[in-house]
């Protein structure tokens, strides 16, 4: 994976657990959610675009 994707990913599970753990910042949990599926969506299409590693 490219280093862009694991910060968005670490960065959405920090904000997912704040936001799960807090609930007056419950809206982080939404944007930890949605900063992940945009991760993994986009590990996806880089994955299946057929780039092949070296």
């Amino acid at each position: 994976m490219n280093l862009l994707f694991i910060i968005i990913i670490v960065v959405a599970v920090i904000l997912a657990i704040t936001g799960g753990l807090v609930s007056s910042l419950s809206f982080l949990l939404w944007v930890g959610i949605i900063l992940l599926v945009i991760a993994v969506i986009a590990w996806l299409i880089r994955s299946l675009s057929g780039r092949s590693r070296a």
